[in-house]
């Protein structure tokens, strides 16, 4: 019982949910790492091919099994065509982040390696929280979409 002993014991209890921000923050931070893991990808010239488990019913029988499939995953990048630069849009759902006040919606990139810093920086820049003020925006977008 000694080694109990010497342990720093508290009393706490743990919280039932997260609170949406941090939902939301951390939805985010998986998209980008997607997008992220898709362009390493294609710099290493390996197909990319995330699994995600599905329940699957079988008519014939009524069992339910999970099946491993690829999930479709869509590029958030695109190339220009007025000026041959890669342009990258931040995506919450299917809806686009408006990135300043001004409405700008899409990051000019030059190169895949620039787009590679470019992800890891928006992935430093989630974790702090600067989006979280436009994917509440898109989030409230989409909730008002329901309520008609």
């Amino acid at each position: 019982m000694s080694i109990v002993t010497n342990l720093n014991l508290i009393t706490t209890a743990k919280p039932s949910a997260i609170s949406p921000v941090l939902q939301r923050r951390t939805k985010m931070l998986a998209k980008v790492q997607e997008q992220l893991d898709m362009c390493e990808a294609k710099r290493n010239q390996v197909p990319f091919t995330p699994k995600r488990l599905k329940t699957v019913v079988n008519k014939a029988t009524g069992e339910r099994t999970t099946v491993e499939t690829i999930k479709r995953v869509k590029e958030w990048f695109w190339l220009s065509t007025e000026t041959g630069k890669i342009n990258l849009a931040i995506k919450y759902g299917a809806k686009t982040l408006k990135l300043n006040k001004k409405g700008a919606n899409a990051i000019e990139i030059t190169n895949g390696t620039e787009l590679i810093g470019t992800l890891h920086k928006l992935k430093e820049a989630v974790i702090a929280g600067e989006f979280d003020d436009a994917i509440s925006e898109a989030s409230d977008a989409t909730r008002k979409a329901f309520k008609k």
